[in-house]
């Protein structure tokens, strides 16, 4: 059996096996997504305070986003170099990968436990001075930072699993992780089964039960099933030189992830100035239209272990290979999200309660933002192929450029016109479509630079 998956990653075709092993992980990055949106449909509709309490879940999002930035690159550092080392046979190496990595999780629990405590409420007073909302803000962050070790551990063990070609076994532990926030979230929000009513707090309590059942599900899978990879407690003791490999590829990736958040923080403060059915608005889009990013990122995660596996054995034309279908599965996604989008517009905003002015800048968000889909998928499956090519900084570049050097400049200057003019508001959405394309142009012109630098233009 162990040859027989060996053989998987090295003899099926890259168009196939990026289908085999990316469908499930599109899957499990789709889930991830349910978190953020099932808690905001739940609580939005509340018998009182809904609007707020969805306001106020859209201020914890961006550190929401930190965190899972923070698991998910160290995860993907472990994914690309356990795989690699895999398919160099190198099981040694594999193992001391795995090892660091989940000493690492536990280092990152430690450090979001502290911000839970002593940090929560500076950070979202910093967004809002309405003390009702940064309440309910407060206490949803502080709880799911308290109780992230299912969060932190999950990433990691998710990540080793894919590594190795289990990608599956790491569908099913995330499945069952939002199936289990599914049920508890009204249980607990509106006060089912005789237990009190414990609005946004509810929804916390409900979104790390889950994580914990996910962590619990993949910890298991590895143990039992990951057997390609060694588990032996000397590979807990940290290795600097491990740690260094594992971020000099998960760098790029927490930092892809993180500039979400600083992307996201940014832009409540500048729609905040304009109203806050602006920041209501465009969070609740953005976790809308985080069901295909997380799609899209879950091909790109398909399209690192392939092509790094490929990588260490050497196989110019199979790196090629995923080069291709790993753009053409990522954009397809993208494109056929954006034609949902388009025409579930005005639906969504139906489903999470929304009216009058709110619900016409989210109408007017779907319909424009996700224009930017077009060029976003491009963008997306060359961050993945840059990482595992070694193209760290390729990959940081594309982040930076998408969600940061073009997006604030516009914004700010488009957020200015809807201020003076009412009428005008949609203009803000543009932003995003602008930033997409021009990184596209610069996403091609860095592949051509590393495809020619790794000689493989041959």
């Amino acid at each position: 059996m162990k040859n027989v998956r060996q053989n998987k990653m090295e003899v099926m075709p890259a168009g196939k096996l990026l289908l085999s092993m990316g469908i499930p992980m599109i899957i499990s990055m789709v889930l991830q997504a349910v978190y953020n949106i099932v808690d905001s449909a739940f609580v939005s509709n509340m018998e009182t305070g809904g609007e707020d309490a969805l306001n106020a879940l859209t201020l914890a999002f961006p550190f929401q986003i930190l965190m899972v930035a923070v698991g998910i690159g160290t995860g993907v550092g472990a994914n690309v170099l356990t795989a690699k080392s895999l398919g160099m046979k190198d099981h040694e190496r594999a193992g001391k990968a795995a090892g660091n990595a989940v000493f690492l999780a536990f280092v990152i629990y430690i450090a979001l436990l502290i911000f839970g405590i002593t940090g929560a409420d500076a950070y979202i007073h910093s967004q809002t001075s309405n003390t009702e909302i940064a309440e309910m803000g407060t206490d949803y962050l502080r709880i799911c930072c308290i109780f992230s070790f299912g969060m932190s551990f999950f990433a990691v063990y998710e990540k080793l699993l894919q590594s190795a070609g289990h990608s599956i076994c790491s569908t099913i532990a995330q499945i069952i992780g939002a199936l289990t926030n599914i049920i508890l979230d009204p249980i607990f929000i509106y006060g089912w089964l005789g237990l009190p009513a414990m609005g946004v707090k509810g929804a916390a309590y409900a979104t790390v039960i889950g994580q914990i059942f996910s962590f619990g599900t993949a910890l298991i899978f590895h143990l039992k099933i990951n057997t390609e990879i060694q588990n032996k407690i000397r590979y807990l003791i940290p290795s600097l030189n491990i740690i260094k490999d594992i971020y000099k590829i998960g760098l790029p990736a927490i930092v892809s992830q993180a500039l979400i958040s600083v992307m996201t923080y940014g832009l409540n403060l500048i729609y905040g100035n304009i109203s806050e059915t602006m920041v209501t608005a465009y969070g609740l889009y953005y976790k809308i239209q985080q069901f295909l990013l997380f799609a899209a990122f879950g091909m790109r995660d398909a399209i690192m272990p392939v092509t790094a596996f490929s990588f260490g054995m050497g196989d110019k034309e199979r790196i090629r290979n995923c080069v291709k279908y790993g753009h053409i599965y990522t954009s397809s996604i993208m494109i056929a999200g954006l034609v949902a989008i388009e025409i579930l517009a005005v639906p969504f905003s139906d489903i999470f309660g929304l009216s009058g002015e709110t619900q016409e800048l989210f109408i007017s968000a779907m319909k424009i933002i996700s224009i930017s889909f077009i060029f976003a998928g491009v963008n997306i499956a060359f961050q993945g192929i840059f990482q595992a090519m070694g193209g760290g900084m390729e990959s940081l570049i594309i982040s930076i450029c998408r969600q940061v050097i073009f997006i604030f400049p516009f914004a700010l200057i488009f957020a200015g016109t809807a201020k003076s003019d009412s009428a005008m508001t949609w203009i803000s959405w543009i932003t995003f479509p602008i930033a997409e394309t021009i990184t596209a142009v610069i996403a091609v012109l860095l592949f051509r630079r590393i495809w020619h630098k790794k000689e493989f233009s041959q």
